[in-house]
This record gives C-alpha cells, sequence and structure tokens, in this order.
C-alpha cells in the first residue's frame, strides 16, 4: 500500500556533508513515505553511502534540516536514529555465523526471566524463539529452522535473518544497503520479496542498489545522487533504464523531474 498523500516518514531539506575538502552531499532534499519503497541509485562516489550515514546517525549533516513524522528532529548518533524508528541493514550484515537464527535476531537485546526466587535473571529462551519465529512467518521468509546456524545458510537466507532483526523494534523506515549484491537469481528473488512484504505492511524502505533490474522490480520511485546532489527523482512506473543511466551518467540535462 503506497499511501502517496500521507506526511513524509523522513524527509531531509538542504542537507550537506563534507569531509575535509571533499564536499559529500551538497543541498539534497529528500523524503520518503510510509509504504513507500524508494531506491538509491548512483556511482560509486555519488553520495549513496554518506546519505545513507547521515539519515543513520553515523556521518551526522554539516548543515540542513531532518524531520520525522512531521517534526524536526536531530540525527547526532545512531542510537537517535534508532530512537525515531530507523532500522539500518548494512551490506556485510553483522551476523554470527556460529549462532543459530533466534541468538542473532537477540544478540544484545535478549528478553530474561526472573530465575529461581527471583534472583538470577535467566534468558528467555522460549519467549525469543516465539518472537522469531512469529517475525519470520510474518515475513514469509524461506528459514524452517530457527535454531539452524546462520553461517549454513545461503546469502538469501542470511539476509532475511538481518531484515528480520531490524524489525525487532517495529521500525518506521527500514534502510537496506545493496541488499541483493552477490546473491543468486533465486536468492535475489527471495529479497526482493521481502522487500515487498516489508512495503505491505506499511513500512517506508529505502534500498541502495546499483542493480537497476532490482530496483525496478520493488521501487515506487527512484532517486538518483551524482557528485553529491541530486541528479533526479523519478516514479518507477513512468521512466525506464535508460532516462535513469542518463541521469546518473550526468547525460540527463533537466533533472530528472516528473
Amino acid at each position: 500500500m503506497n499511501e502517496g498523500g500521507s506526511t513524509p516518514v523522513l524527509s531531509l531539506s538542504g542537507v550537506t556533508k563534507s569531509f575535509g575538502p571533499v564536499q559529500a552531499l551538497q543541498d539534497v532534499d529528500f523524503e520518503v513515505r510510509p509504504g513507500e519503497v524508494v531506491a538509491l541509485v548512483g556511482d560509486n562516489g555519488a553520495g549513496k553511502s554518506t546519505l545513507v550515514k547521515t539519515i543513520a546517525g553515523i556521518h551526522p549533516a554539516d548543515s540542513g534540516t531532518i524531520s520525522f513524522e512531521g517534526r524536526e528532529v536531530s540525527i547526532t548518533n545512531p542510537t537517535d536514529a534508532v530512537a525515531l524508528g530507523i532500522a539500518t541493514v548494512y551490506q556485510d550484515l553483522a551476523l554470527c555465523d556460529n549462532l543459530d537464527v533466534v541468538e542473532n535476531l537477540y544478540l544484545g537485546r535478549e528478553k530474561t526471566a526472573d530465575g529461581p526466587g527471583g534472583v538470577v535473571a535467566q534468558l528467555d529462551e522460549v519467549a525469543m524463539e516465539k518472537r522469531t519465529g512469529e517475525l519470520l512467518e510474518n515475513l514469509a521468509v524461506t528459514i524452517t529452522d530457527l535454531r539452524a546456524e546462520v553461517g549454513t545458510m545461503s546469502g538469501g537466507q542470511r539476509q532475511q535473518v538481518a531484515i528480520a532483526r531490524s524489525l525487532l523494534g517495529d521500525p518506521k523506515l527500514v534502510l537496506l544497503d545493496e541488499p541483493t549484491a552477490a546473491l543468486g537469481v533465486r536468492q535475489t528473488a527471495q529479497v526482493l520479496a521481502l522487500v515487498k512484504r516489508l512495503k505491505e505492511q506499511g513500512h517506508a524502505v529505502l534500498v541502495i542498489s546499483h542493480n537497476l533490474a532490482d530496483v525496478f522490480e520493488v521501487a515506487d520511485r527512484i532517486f538518483v545522487l551524482r557528485l553529491g546532489k541530486k541528479a533526479g527523482d523519478f516514479p518507477a512506473d513512468r521512466t525506464n533504464q535508460e532516462e535513469v543511466v542518463a541521469a546518473i551518467t550526468g547525460a540527463s540535462a533537466n533533472g530528472g523531474e516528473r
């Protein structure tokens, strides 16, 4: 459900970020709405990673304003982003191969239950496994054994675990960094189906990808960065790969507005 008329979950206005003499982002305006999948595309060095890390609180903006659900906010560190309801799944996934699915989901935020006499806190394995099962079932993922070690899983299943983990806090916005990189055709299809599922459930989703075929498969809108500046903002159903590539490379003269 693309609630195109609703207040943006996230809105950036005039966001600028420099690293010494290098201007990574310059006066960027950007927004994403509930139930909308926005693809962020651009060449290497275009500013995609910096934009994501600015939203995620890793590289706070030098100037400009950020609003979340219509309210101006300050995102100065990752804790700020998480507290607002922003979840980020980076390309390296940060999974522990020797732990199972439940353990990976709850690593660092384990549920506890009172032990005998209420003296010792014990991990509430039953509650964690139940919540993990509900979450994976809701996402219609392909993982059947919650106690299988993540290191034994396919790339697509590992991506599913990482995305499921990001949803434990019920975020409003999910950032996915190259979610289909290095995946085969079948695994890519699994991950793209999961992105569509996130959209159906009303999450705003920002997908960073170099693969335009994947982008057109799931995105409602395609936002192009070039040399740190907005170079295009295209409704996916009213553009094509050639037009997007022209904006990425600078061959597009009109800025890609629709």
